[in-house]
């Protein structure tokens, strides 16, 4: 499998809601960085990527680049809540070793993501 169909399938697992498949595909020591969660391990992630998981409903990539065991991906996170249903364009940057996700770095306006969570 290629590092982009690595993440590729990471990201479709996800979201459709296979936390578990998603996770066979992280290194023990992963490490995430985004605008609202910054984890070290896997099991960290998980934890702090469950209410994203929980919403998340397919996703659609746009675009991939690929320079050795670097992916760069752009694509659309598609969503539910009960405030409402939409995409959320996203760009993430990861670090794929031995078919493994062990870094990303994940981009996206945050105002967006707001504008569809109920409201507190």
């Amino acid at each position: 499998m290629t590092n982009a169909e690595v993440f590729r399938g990471y990201l479709e697992l996800f979201s459709r809601g296979d936390v578990k498949g998603a996770a066979d595909l992280l290194a023990e020591d992963f490490s995430f960085t985004g605008p609202i969660l910054r984890s070290h391990g896997k099991a960290d992630f998980l934890a702090g990527s469950a209410a994203a998981a929980a919403m998340a409903r397919g996703c659609e990539i746009h675009r991939q680049w690929v320079d050795g065991d670097t992916v760069c991906s752009f694509y659309d996170f598609k969503v539910e809540t009960p405030a409402g249903a939409g995409s959320i364009p996203m760009a993430e940057w990861c670090v794929i070793r031995g078919g493994k996700l062990v870094s990303s770095q994940l981009i996206f306006d945050s105002a967006e993501m707001a504008a569809l969570m109920p409201p507190a």
